[in-house]
């Protein structure tokens, strides 16, 4: 017998839509595009055919329409591990819940999520202005520790051998990593670089940025670029690529995250044209998405 998922854990508005991204199921499209700024929604959108509905709850902004005969939605996250974890669980209950009598589908359904963000790159050569795939996202957030995980056998060698070397043995800081989905991946080949992808819990202590405040980890940047195993190394990190794999993975998504490098750490550079850099990665995403 179905369980009831009781109006506590799952809040419904008088609209019928889910509480934080006031969404009803037949406004989200399966295959989504997330992107942190509310008003990079619209940045996105402005390159759909048409745009069959529009709304916004908070941070959270949707715009659902038609790239060629593709159906997409661009939802907005707002900044940070903690939002991921409503907006994900948000877009699943959208799809795999039944509103009406509070249980799940008998059949699982799989959205295809792609992030759609800008990044600070760990690498040299992954200069500005260049676009990251992320093949794994290795979270030092703590937000999948929440949730029952399992990693598989070559995620748990990545962490294995990153651990003693970030040197996180003694530190509150326990890492998770989840891997992209190979189904989109495999779409993002040519004209993009490859790596791990880091996310911090925040932009400044937490990636090893100094104002006023001294950090308990100074080397940290350091410690990341030089991550080697095997072919794997650490390209970039942000804020949101760990838990939408990681959240995605155990809800049965297909996740990717796509980055514009703003800033390269190693150099010390920032992007004098990022707004341009953003609106090719956008535009080139669209057109894989449309195809894929």
């Amino acid at each position: 017998m179905a369980v009831r998922i009781a109006e506590s854990e799952l809040i419904i508005n008088n609209r019928g839509a889910v509480y934080h991204l006031n969404l009803r199921p037949e406004e989200l499209a399966e295959t989504i595009i997330t992107v942190g700024d509310p008003d990079r929604v619209a940045a996105v959108s402005q390159h759909f055919d048409s745009i069959e509905f529009t709304t916004q709850h908070r941070e959270f902004v949707t715009h659902t329409g038609y790239v060629g005969n593709k159906r997409i939605s661009c939802v907005s996250t707002g900044i940070g591990p903690d939002n991921i974890d409503i907006v994900l669980n948000e877009l699943d209950a959208l799809v795999n819940i039944n509103f009406e009598t509070r249980t799940e589908h008998a059949q699982p359904k799989a959205l295809q999520i792609v992030r759609l963000g800008t990044s600070g790159s760990l690498q040299a050569d992954v200069p500005v202005d260049s676009f990251v795939a992320s093949t794994y996202g290795l979270g030092l957030d703590n937000l999948l520790h929440f949730y029952k995980q399992h990693h598989s056998p070559d995620e748990e060698q990545i962490l294995q051998h990153f651990t003693p070397w970030v040197q996180l043995q003694a530190s509150p800081v326990v890492p998770y990593i989840s891997a992209a989905s190979i189904k989109l991946l495999k779409h993002f080949a040519t004209g993009y670089h490859h790596g791990i992808t880091v996310t911090c819990p925040g932009f400044y202590g937490p990636q090893g940025r100094v104002l006023r405040l001294p950090v308990s980890q100074p080397q940290l940047i350091p410690q990341l670029s030089n991550f080697y195993y095997g072919n794997h190394r650490i390209t970039n990190f942000e804020m949101e690529t760990s838990a939408i794999y990681g959240l995605g993975k155990l809800l049965g998504h297909h996740c990717l995250s796509i980055s514009t490098i703003v800033a390269n750490r190693v150099s010390q550079t920032f992007s004098t044209q990022a707004d341009k850099s953003v609106q090719t990665m956008i535009q080139n995403a669209l057109t894989i998405l449309e195809n894929a």
